[in-house]
């Protein structure tokens, strides 16, 4: 361990769900913790922390068949803490690791203890790809561990050419900072003006764009224009519920919860758990208002505020040809990387690309010319929107990366500088561009998540203010640009405490800019407008006026509920209506019943004459009995009140069934009707009377009623009441009837046969039991019948469950809903789906599980007849959804799944562009079965082209098929199937020709060593004996079309088991590459930088796979 003498660290959260460690390795996790329950204020007490930093090296990794592991014990603040990991995940598809209090349970009562904490897997090839997320946590008895389920993917973990296992070894790092100071006394509307936004679980991307926009005042008063509807509900309405935010922005004294706005975008809780990026939730939002804004007051109000043009050109160096095209754009995207400042982005930005050699461009009536290509801005908005490409995507590692260099931004941004050198010749010279830094949004971590927050001047002062969720700050901007920037930061380091030799070392700042903010000075008085009141729609104003009265009468109510008892009061009215509609099992749902809010020291007597009121029935013909839950979690009335209770308070009697704090009264009030139905006296009851229940079945309807009570004594028999039975059920007198006690229906249905003959006594029969009786049923009558008594209706109904069905590329919809009984088989639930979409072969319809953690369909669909019963699709661990997906295919899904489906790319030959086709042959097929397939889909050269398939994974070729190979052994879930046209000189290769590998590479250096990257499309390439190098590169210049220029930057090895060894042109290649070795570990070796086109760098590409797009679907 390394005790580090270090400032507190930077306040950042992962926004993975953080929870606290379970004990059970299988499940779902007890509770759920989100950023805003976790993380604490930035302005800590004047208390330097105690920090540690502790190692951990797991040898042997993979091969550990232990659930969790626990790392060796170090000190800190009072406490030992530890690390503890789950190297398969804690019921989830990623490594899981938390930081745990190892001597909690020793601890005296009452302790606790705030840290600030970070935890790293250590990538030991590139120490820049480690994977560090950040949190805090208030340790506590309750709460002694906090972290991460979802840390890292195992996929990157386990793959021993990412670098995080070398040689079965894995190195964790904790870095633990451990404050006293309860941090949570904090008011940000007294200290600064402001209220934040609270975090749902991991929405502190969406709090700081929200703040960003809120303070912009044109932008809120553009907002509070748009048309709404006194009958519109937030929940329902993105316009009325984002006016009704900012609203409280304003006007609240606390921090604004967010929950309406984010149901106004139709997500869930699940959504509200999903780290999304900031760019691309500002870029969907503004589509959406510009859509809602549309034929309004405020139309084209997003596109005044954030609206820029540029002209994309090309011109004609050697002829008079100029091409150009106008876009809009709303934000601009800027190179972090080797660009160390703003300025220098936008010189990257409009730098000139020259198209000459074999790059020319194609004019129209002119042909190949020599030209330059670029870009030139005609205008600028209002409000510019800078976003930082801080994520890149890696083609050597096929990884997202993070940019933390230091990239600096002035606080005025002079966009005329050096003669207007960034504007088009059509621009207007007459417009000043100079802008003024409103505000920027942060992130703090790395690709696998991180927190946001924002810095914000809300009139352009300079003040300035932190906005971190539910925090907000005043902050000194000098020191915070310095931390925004990023870079690197140097720190002091004391190898062994007690001996004064420290060290100098140099650590990566996570947290920087991420997104800019720029108000033009010209446009700052419209921009910086006052927001009034009266902008604000006088039914908006009054709804939340009402919202707030409420909100503090419920404030009241809570403040007095000590004082307060809720009684409930069920009658038979109430079993009469409930019983077969609402409830099958028990008397009543209590929250359908007439409810009281009575003062606890109200007399019960005074109590009965509101309940006369109510009911209508006169005091002298109530009796009230106190329900009672069972053992067997079942609820009935088990005693009347004495008189002596009665004359007690409502709070006593209260106490009488229930000793929880501020639990309701429960009460179910006899009272029986003359044959006027008016109230009469009620019978006196004795010791041996017992109160029964009665329900009435019908096996023919499947219908269940209730039909009323009776009192029986003890000694008597079900037989002497069989007569009253048929009478309450309208039967004959001498109806042969069947009765059946009803015990229990959680976790399973319990329903047994009363013997007629035997007492209610020996029958253990007692106050408020339920008998269900119906008529007694032939044999061949019970056969037909899917529910011929009692017992089985209970069964069936305990066994239904309404299912939402949901269209498998549609996850968040559903189609349609079936209620159908757990116990339905397969080709039970399939046919119902299949009737339901009108699909004449049920066959055809296949249905994927849901995950019930995250709520999407689980990765595999289930198999023709792979389970038993509908319970089977529905259960995940031990947590039963009511979600089905489906799909509707084209074939019978048995002879789908005696098919093999492989993805084989293959390069067309017309486009030269890469294709992915779907190749799905039966399981028993070869190879040339897969090439057959491919060559009837691909464009090929010629028709009788020859073709090849090949095994490719990280940039080289592993394998190539034999064309007897069966497909069925073929593993295309890791590595990518390339099937390829065969070269004329490979066909007929001799004896003294081979065939050699050829990979592309570039050298990077790493702890002071080089280490071999390859990249880009590797190939095979036939050569001859006395071939030299020279004519070798001849050969490859034309096949990939390198330009001189370029090529002639080109270096070439010959490359064995990750050493180069450089080649020069008179060196014959036949000799060098024939050493024994494996293929792929011997190549032809192209060194040279990656020009490979780079895909779109919009916010959304690259999107790790566990990370959604951000959709608002209303």
């Amino acid at each position: 361990m390394t005790v580090m003498a270090s400032p507190p660290p930077n306040e950042q959260e992962d926004e993975d769900m953080l929870v606290p460690r379970s004990g059970l390795v299988e499940g779902p996790q007890p509770r759920e913790a989100s950023e805003a329950a976790d993380r604490t204020a930035d302005n800590q007490p004047a208390e330097d922390p105690r920090t540690a930093k502790f190692s951990w090296k797991i040898e042997d990794f993979s091969r550990s068949s232990m659930k969790k592991l626990y790392s060796g014990v170090f000190d800190l603040g009072e406490y030992k803490w530890r690390i503890l990991i789950f190297p398969k995940g804690n019921n989830a598809e990623f490594l899981s690791m938390y930081l745990d209090v190892a001597d909690s349970a020793s601890l005296p009562y009452g302790w606790t203890r705030y840290a600030h904490f970070s935890l790293t897997v250590v990538n030991q090839v590139h120490s820049k790809y480690s994977v560090r997320k950040e949190t805090q946590h208030q340790f506590n008895a309750r709460e002694n561990d906090w972290g991460f389920t979802s840390f890292m993917p195992l996929g990157e973990l386990y793959d021993p050419s990412r670098g995080y296992l070398v040689n079965d070894t894995c190195v964790i790092e904790a870095e633990v900072a451990v404050y006293k100071a309860d941090p949570w006394s904090y008011d940000s509307k007294k200290e600064t003006g402001f209220v934040g936004l609270k975090n749902q679980g991991a929405t502190c991307y969406m709090n700081s764009l929200l703040q960003t926009l809120y303070h912009i005042p044109y932008f809120r008063k553009a907002v509070y224009h748009m048309p709404t509807n006194v009958n519109d509900m937030p929940s329902a309405s993105i316009s009325l519920a984002l006016q009704s935010l900012f609203y409280k922005l304003q006007y609240s004294g606390n921090s604004v919860a967010t929950k309406e706005l984010t149901k106004s975008f139709g997500w869930d809780t699940y959504d509200a758990f999903l780290q999304h990026d900031v760019q691309e939730l500002n870029r969907v939002l503004c589509e959406k208002l510009e859509e809602k804004m549309k034929r309004t007051v405020v139309e084209g109000a997003i596109q005044q505020l954030f609206e820029g043009h540029h002209m994309n050109y090309i011109e004609c160096i050697n002829v008079d040809y100029k091409s150009s095209r106008k876009e809009s754009f709303y934000d601009l995207q800027l190179d972090v990387k080797g660009c160390h400042d703003v300025y220098a982005s936008f010189d990257q930005y409009v730098a000139v690309e020259h198209l000459d050699g074999d790059n020319k461009y194609q004019a129209e009536q002119h042909g190949l010319q020599d030209a330059k290509k670029g870009v030139l801005f005609i205008d600028f908005p209002p409000v510019l929107q800078l976003h930082l490409k801080r994520f890149e995507y890696d083609y050597v590692r096929d990884i997202m990366i993070k940019i933390n260099d230091r990239y600096e931004f002035p606080l005025q941004l002079d966009l005329d500088r050096e003669n207007g050198k960034y504007l088009s010749p059509d621009a207007d010279r007459t417009v000043r561009n100079l802008y003024t830094l409103h505000s920027v949004l942060v992130h703090s971590g790395g690709v696998h998540g991180g927190h946001y927050y924002a810095f914000i001047r809300p009139t352009l002062s300079s003040e300035w203010y932190k906005f971190d969720d539910e925090r907000v700050t005043k902050e000194d901007m000098k020191m915070a640009l310095e931390e925004l920037y990023g870079g690197e930061e140097e720190h002091l380091m004391q190898a062994n405490p007690g001996i004064n030799n420290t060290t100098h070392f140099k650590f990566t700042k996570h947290s920087n800019a991420y997104m800019l903010v720029y108000i033009r000075e010209s446009d700052k008085d419209k921009i910086m407008c006052q927001v009034e009141e009266k902008d604000i729609a006088e039914h908006l104003r009054e709804r939340l006026k009402r919202e707030q009265e409420e909100k503090e009468q419920k404030k009241k109510e809570k403040a007095e509920a000590h004082l307060y008892s809720i009684v409930k009061v069920a009658c038979d009215e109430d079993f009469n209506w409930q019983i077969g509609k609402h409830v099958f099992f028990d008397l009543v749902d209590h929250d359908k019943v007439r409810s009281f809010r009575v003062q606890k020291l109200m007399p019960f007597n005074i109590f009965k004459e509101e309940v006369a009121k109510e009911f209508g029935i006169p005091v002298q013909f109530q009796r009230f009995w106190l329900w009672a839950k069972r053992q067997n979690h079942t609820y009935r009335p088990s005693r009347p009140l004495t008189h002596f209770e009665e004359a007690q308070t409502v709070g006593h009697v209260r106490d009488l069934c229930n000793k929880v704090q501020n639990a309701e009264l429960k009460l179910f009030l006899e009272l029986e009707l003359g044959p006027d139905l008016r109230p009469i006296t009620l019978p006196d009851r004795v010791k041996d009377d017992i109160l029964l229940f009665f329900k009435l079945y019908d096996p023919e309807k499947e219908e269940l009623r209730y039909v009323g009570r009776l009192f029986v004594k003890d000694v008597g028999k079900p037989i002497d009441i069989l007569t009253k039975l048929n009478e309450m059920a309208g039967y004959a007198p001498d109806e042969d009837i069947e009765i059946y006690e009803e015990i229990k229906f959680d976790p399973s249905v319990m329903c047994e046969h009363i013997n007629k003959m035997s007492t209610f006594k020996s029958s253990q029969l007692e106050d408020g039991d339920i008998v269900c009786f119906q008529k007694s049923l032939p044999a061949e009558v019970s056969q037909r019948l899917r529910c011929p008594n009692v017992p089985s209706f209970f069964e069936y109904r305990h066994n239904l469950q309404v299912i939402h069905f949901r269209p498998l590329d549609k996850p968040k919809e559903d189609a349609f809903c079936l209620q159908l009984s757990k116990l339905d088989t397969y080709d039970e639930v399939v046919e119902r789906a299949a009737q339901q979409l009108g699909v004449d072969d049920p066959s055809k319809i296949r249905l994927t599980s849901n995950n019930s953690y995250s709520q999407q369909p689980k990765p595999h669909p289930i198999k023709y007849r792979g389970v038993d019963n509908l319970l089977d699709m529905l259960l995940h661990y031990n947590q039963t959804s009511d979600i089905l997906y489906y799909e509707v295919l084209d074939m019978p899904l048995p002879e789908l799944q005696g098919l093999r489906t492989l993805k084989v790319a293959f390069r067309n030959a017309a486009n030269n562009e890469m294709d992915i086709h779907n190749i799905r042959l039966p399981k028993e097929s070869t190879v040339s079965d897969v090439l057959d397939d491919v060559r009837m889909k691909a464009k090929l050269s010629h028709p009788e082209a020859e073709l090849r398939l090949l095994e490719v994974f990280t940039h080289r070729i592993y394998k190539i098929f034999s064309s007897s190979e069966k497909i069925e052994s073929i593993n295309d879930n890791y590595w990518t199937l390339r099937a390829e046209e065969i070269p004329e000189e490979e066909k007929n290769l001799g004896p003294h020709d081979c065939l050699i590998h050829v990979y592309h590479f570039m050298n990077e250096e790493n702890q002071n060593q080089m280490k071999i990257q390859n990249f880009g499309d590797p190939f095979l390439l036939a050569i001859h004996e006395d071939e030299t190098l020279a004519h070798i590169k001849t050969r490859l210049q034309k096949r990939l079309l390198v330009p001189d220029e370029e090529f002639s930057k080109w270096k070439f090895a010959s490359v064995s088991q990750g050493r180069a060894e450089y080649l020069e042109d008179s060196d014959i290649l036949f000799a060098r590459l024939q050493r024994s070795g494996v293929a792929w570990e011997q190549y032809l070796g192209l060194e040279h930088i990656d020009n490979t086109p780079k895909r779109s760098t919009a916010a959304n590409q690259y999107r790790p796979p566990y990370e959604k797009a951000v959709k608002i679907y209303n």
